[in-house]
């Protein structure tokens, strides 16, 4: 199989010397790739280096073909228009000077063959469901989903060989991703995906696992290489318990050995008293026992330890990401309870520990409402009442921890009259164990400062009884999301969470599903 992307023995480390990929072999060919990994395994920086964003230190990049490239924060500045996010804008000044009889030299080389450049733009904002943008218009108006959309229709545009895309579903709404996976399914060229996004990474040919520095590649999609994985990780299982079963034979073994051994020692030394062998005799029968024992002892003992690194492998086979397993009794809320009243331009009422989704398209207000409820916004036409004593929210950007503090530290700030005993144990729960609790915030990767946060809201006092939740899934690998659906397993509470990620959704026990509409405001839906 020939490939279009090829790494050979990839290294690179940033500039504080921290290594983030070393010696890294990978391949990529026509079709449609998933990049997938735990936060922190390289893959956006893996993107960043095929693109020519980055150098690497060390090794080789060979691309075949034009690359096209959408980062996960797009360097956009807010004058910048559609047109010049679509990179058309002097093909498009040189047509309309020719338009008005400025037939130079200069404007015919800049068209080209251009000539319908305008229609393709719309063609493929249209394709978007951007047919409501005018060229024209400042990225600045634009919504976060409208402006990766925008992005996505210049790759499509500009037609390269080789397309990269790292998380393109993070801010976009329901249909923008409906869209997206559309034009992924249509894409025949060579595309490589990061993404944490089930259905998206159901639609690749192939799936590629960062996972400690080497990348496994799989053919088929996101389903089917789990279903794999569950094949080897039964079989993996299977194997620990084999070797925990020789390690407890040879250990019993070995105590068998040792207590005959010593039975033999008392003997030898009883007819040492007795003198009933001539002296040279029994003192070549002790030397020779001594020997004999010494080496029943060692082959005992390497027989224990051949155990130990069998079981040892076996249990770095089963490929396990840690599970949050925590209890919450503080959060309940009793059914019949009011936990919150919204009157005025949106009409809500929540009883008891009701879990709703909201959705709606990008722009319709969703985080402003959210914001409404804690009390950051206070709109006139709204009037919001709490009926329960805990209030926590998570915002997109992960922004409520102290860098300059320890985890355990933070979790303090949130808990002040909790025992540090019992933040640590409840910390522990929350995969920060021993000296992890002690790291500096600022040090964590992605999934970890997810987790902080997390622990921080959900073991603070008071405890919860209603949380709200923005796009918490943006930018998570599927370890985190994991997790947070199992924390949120224990989470008793009434719970609101801003979300375009269906499969997170239909995970968590959504009980209603509501729809905002910047016209129609909030309506209650189907579930989705």
């Amino acid at each position: 199989m020939s490939f279009a992307i090829v790494c050979q023995d990839l290294s690179f480390a940033w500039e504080d010397g921290t290594t983030v990929l070393d010696g890294l072999d990978a391949a990529f060919g026509t079709g449609r790739t998933g990049l997938i990994g735990v936060n922190g395994s390289g893959k956006s920086t893996l993107l960043k280096l095929i693109a020519g964003e980055l150098r690497p230190g060390a090794g080789t990049i060979s691309v075949a073909g034009e690359i096209g490239y959408l980062p996960q924060n797009l360097p956009l500045g807010a004058a910048r228009t559609v047109s010049d996010l679509l990179g058309i804008t002097s093909t498009r000044a040189a047509l309309h000077a020719i338009e008005r009889g400025e037939a130079t030299e200069e404007n015919f080389a800049a068209v080209g063959d251009d000539w319908d450049v305008e229609e393709r733009a719309r063609a493929e904002l249209d394709r978007l469901g951007l047919d409501h943008l005018d060229l024209d218009r400042t990225v600045g108006t634009l919504s976060g989903g409208e402006t990766v959309m925008v992005a996505l229709a210049a790759l499509l545009l500009a037609r390269p060989e080789v397309l990269l895309l790292d998380e393109p579903t993070n801010n976009l709404d329901l249909d923008a991703r409906r869209r997206l996976y559309d034009a992924v399914r249509s894409w025949t060229g060579v595309l490589v995906i990061v993404s944490h996004d089930r259905e998206l990474l159901d639609l690749v040919d192939e799936i590629a696992d960062l996972r400690e520095g080497a990348v496994r590649s799989f053919g088929g999609n996101l389903s089917a290489y789990e279903e794999l994985l569950a094949v080897e990780r039964e079989a993996a299982e299977r194997m620990v318990r084999v070797a925990e079963s020789d390690l407890r034979k040879q250990k019993r073994e070995l105590e068998e050995a040792q207590i005959k051994l010593a039975r033999r020692v008392r003997y030898g030394n009883k007819m040492m008293e007795n003198k009933r062998e001539p002296k040279i005799i029994m003192q070549e029968r002790k030397r020779q026992a001594q020997v004999s024992a010494g080496k029943h002892r060692l082959m005992h003992e390497e027989r224990l330890s051949g155990a130990r690194d069998r079981l040892t492998d076996a249990e770095a086979a089963v490929r396990e990401d840690a599970e949050i397993r925590v209890e919450l009794p503080a959060t309940e809320v009793p059914a019949g309870r009011t936990v919150l009243t919204v009157t005025g331009r949106e009409e809500l009422i929540i009883r008891g520990p009701e879990r709703i989704a909201l959705v709606g398209p990008n722009g319709s207000g969703k985080t402003t409402f959210l914001k409404a409820l804690i009390g950051e916004s206070t709109p006139d036409d709204l009037t919001t009442k709490i009926g329960v004593e805990g209030v926590r929210y998570l915002p997109q950007r992960l922004d409520v921890l102290d860098d300059s503090l320890t985890v355990v530290d933070n979790v303090r700030a949130f808990a002040p009259s909790a025992s540090l005993n019992a933040i640590r144990a409840g910390l522990a729960r929350f995969l920060f164990r021993g000296a992890r609790a002690d790291q500096p915030a600022g040090t964590l990767s992605g999934g970890e400062r997810f987790r902080a946060v997390l622990a921080s809201l959900l073991l603070a006092e008071p405890a919860p009884q209603l949380l709200l939740m923005d796009e918490p899934t943006n930018n998570l690998d599927m370890a985190s999301a994991r997790q947070l659906a199992q924390a949120l397993e224990a989470y008793q509470g009434a719970l609101i969470v801003v979300s375009h990620d269906l499969p997170f959704l239909r995970t968590i026990g959504i009980t209603r599903w509501l729809n905002m509409d910047r016209e129609e405001g909030l309506t209650e839906v189907d579930p989705m």
